[in-house]
């Protein structure tokens, strides 16, 4: 991405409400490599502390407007070609900020398929076309019938009067179709007056579909939810739901007419309005119709990924419960629970596949091997998975940590996307010879250890945290997500030398192919001891090395900078900045309040300033601090184990499993999510239930009603 001419600068600055100079550093960062968390924590100074939404912002824009450019360019050359560039039409082509105004305008010179126009202009029609026209802008009268008769010829197809003017009319109507104003004019109204209307095919009775509310639906496009939209798209798609877009048809009319109709003539004006109907009804409307949905459909689309994004973060980013020794159980009633054991680092050290569900005898030998597991690898944590028969285990577990004098700590664990892991090649490769069983409870247990570092081996869509994410654009839902994984990565940090092949990818500056190399290189030559050394990796030259340092963690290493966020460009300055205190690097976390003291002005270089200076104390008083908050987790109530078990009134404690648009999803441990709706969230209105709640947070909830059959929950975060 090249830096932008100053006026590119200029009106993304106005856009986004920033300088001119931010915008222009930001983009010529961009171009020299620089990725945005690295910009956003490592630059300030250059870019006027811009964040890392508000420099995402800035590439999407100038991307878009280098496309519109391109277009813009293709578009001139094209007419040029033509013939038919005047000035005023290069000057409003020139004019334009927007890729549907562009298209607009250049909609009568694009090369087209064969029309109706088209076809009457074959045969002869177009100067006939062209004196009518004249007619009515000059107001002379004008014989229609008599005029016609000079343009029959059977030959060319044109058999009698009626047909010469049907042809003219074809091309007059073609021509209001592509005036770039009129289009506007339809589809702001489209927009604003249209009605989206469905209605369930005759071929599904009532009570047999999940669309029924939308039998007999309509709804502003205006206001529409974009759920809603989704919805019915979705059931379109289906072949459920007819869904049209309708418009009041006689003031649209009544508009184009006063603005294509000058003449007085009463033969001309009808033939006019003729015309302006069937330009209407045949071409614009269904054109622009399809436009104006393909809007609202990216809208949804980005408001859904929106919701996804935000559910991911917050999921990505849940308190880990700590590199502890852990077991993961993989709950089952007749296969069995899959038991997994991983110590502090992650790594996998036994797996037993016990049955606690069936027989006394099995039972036994399962509390026997279960106990014997948690004292070999003195287990501080349990994560057992929330699926089926997660509260039998949970019971079963429980009875058994009972019986132990240090008995290790259980944590449901949303399981959600483990089953798809197993079979991955992700986890092929990591655990070539284990069943695929055996990597599902292995990624439970890590999941509670350090939920970012295992969840970024699963594909997003599998979390099941977004809302209708199979139906939005595809591209633009991975590249969204990709920069959310990236954003929250880069935030905490990665362990260089226990990080995953996936966690590496999504580090500044780290490519798949480096962190396959990192891996190989930590592999073959051990722990890495200095950030210097990434330098010794293959294909790791100094601008990766710039852009990935700072995050990267190296704890015992033989720099105590080298487990901090203090990027190696500024390791001169906190040398200094010990020195001058008198202490050792080992002990600079230690002085506190001599730190805040300090007038770091004194310290600020060309390339750090009182910023940058400022992110610096906060990491040497916190060195290695994680980011994230405390862990904590739900506690289910021990009778609550089915739905059948719930009864209005009841005040449970919860997880957050998914936040939509309408409401949050909540597991309250009876293996069906209920739905506090989002008029349920608060005493007060709520626009954005991600205002109130999000994806991992403990919650507490009163149940409104049940119903078994559909297994519905209604429940309620409402205060009294």
């Amino acid at each position: 991405m090249p830096p932008s001419a100053p006026s590119l600068v200029s009106v993304i600055a106005a856009e986004l409400n920033l300088h001119d100079p931010q915008v222009h550093a930001a983009l010529t960062l961009f171009a020299e490599g620089a990725t945005v968390p690295f910009v956003a924590r490592y630059r300030k100074e250059r870019t006027g502390n811009l964040d890392e939404v508000q420099l995402r912002q800035i590439a999407e824009r100038h991307q878009y407007l280098t496309e519109l450019e391109d277009r813009r360019q293709t578009v001139l050359t094209e007419i040029e070609s033509q013939g038919k560039l005047t000035p005023d039409l290069k000057a409003a082509i020139l004019a334009c900020q927007q890729k549907t105004e562009l298209e607009d305008l250049y909609l009568p010179y694009r090369p087209k398929r064969r029309t109706r126009a088209t076809m009457a202009k074959e045969k002869g029609l177009e100067p006939l076309a062209q004196q009518i026209e004249a007619s009515n802008q000059s107001g002379q009268r004008l014989q229609l019938s008599q005029v016609a008769q000079g343009f029959v010829d059977t030959e060319k197809g044109v058999v009698t009067v009626e047909d010469a003017l049907q042809g003219a009319a074809d091309i007059l109507a073609e021509q209001v179709a592509e005036r770039a104003d009129l289009r506007r004019y339809v589809r702001d109204q489209l927009l604003k007056q249209g009605q989206i209307t469905a209605s369930i095919k005759k071929d599904h009775p009532e009570g047999s579909t999940k669309y029924e509310m939308y039998r007999a639906y309509h709804n502003p496009v205006r206001s529409i939810a974009s759920h809603n939209l989704l919805a019915l798209l979705r059931g379109e798609r289906e072949g459920v739901l007819k869904v049209s877009l309708e418009l009041e048809a006689e003031p649209i009319l009544s508009t184009l007419a006063k603005g294509t109709v000058k003449t007085s003539v009463p033969e001309l004006r009808q033939f006019y309005q003729t015309l302006i109907q069937d330009a209407y009804s045949r071409l614009m409307k269904p054109s622009l119709t399809s436009e104006v949905m393909a809007e609202k459909k990216a809208w949804a689309d980005e408001v859904s990924i929106q919701t996804f994004e935000a559910n991911l973060k917050n999921l990505l980013l849940s308190p880990p419960a700590g590199m502890k020794p852990t077991l993961g159980v993989d709950p089952g009633f007749r296969t069995g629970c899959k038991v997994a054991a991983v110590d502090s680092t992650g790594k996998f050290l036994e797996y037993q596949a016990i049955f606690p569900h069936q027989s006394a005898q099995q039972r036994q030998r399962a509390v026997e091997t279960l106990a014997g597991m948690i004292r070999k690898h003195r287990i501080e944590l349990i994560a057992i998975g929330n699926g089926t028969a997660s509260r039998e285990t949970d019971a079963f577990v429980g009875e058994v940590l009972k019986t132990l004098s240090q008995p290790p700590v259980k944590v449901f664990v949303n399981e959600s996307g483990a089953s798809i892991y197993s079979a991955s090649e992700v986890a092929a490769a990591e655990f070539p010879d284990l069943d695929v069983t055996v990597r599902g409870a292995i990624s439970i247990a890590r999941r509670l250890q350090d939920p970012l570092a295992e969840l970024v081996k699963i594909d997003p869509k599998s979390i099941g945290v977004g809302q209708y994410q199979h139906d939005v654009d595809q591209k633009r839902l991975k590249q969204k997500l990709d920069e959310t994984i990236e954003s929250c990565v880069n935030y905490v940090g990665v362990d260089l030398n226990m990080a995953s092949r996936e966690l590496l990818t999504y580090v500044s500056g780290i490519t798949p192919a480096v962190a396959n190399n990192i891996v190989d290189y930590r592999n073959t030559n051990g722990a890495f001891l200095s950030r210097k050394d990434l330098l010794k990796v293959k294909k790791l030259g100094p601008k990766a090395f710039e852009q990935a340092a700072g995050f990267l963690r190296i704890r015992d290493g033989k720099n105590p900078l080298d487990n901090t966020a203090v990027h190696p460009e500024s390791y001169v300055i906190v040398d200094k900045i010990a020195a001058d205190l008198g202490i050792p690097l080992t002990q600079i976390s230690q002085a506190t309040d001599r730190l805040k003291r300090l007038q770091i002005s004194q310290y600020t270089t060309e390339t750090a300033g009182e910023l940058t200076l400022q992110d610096i104390l906060k990491e040497l008083e916190k060195p290695g601090r994680d980011p994230r908050d405390q862990f904590t987790y739900a506690r289910f109530q021990d009778d609550i184990n089915t739905i059948t078990d719930l009864k209005p009134g009841m005040v449970l404690e919860g997880t957050v499993t998914n936040v939509t648009n309408f409401g949050a999803f909540v597991d309250v441990g009876v293996h069906q999510d209920g739905l506090v709706h989002i008029s349920q969230l608060a005493n007060r209105f709520v626009s954005d239930p991600n205002d109130i709640v999000k994806v991992g947070q403990v919650v507490k909830v009163r149940v409104m009603d049940v119903d078994t059959k559909l297994k519905r929950i209604g429940l309620s975060i409402k205060q009294g």
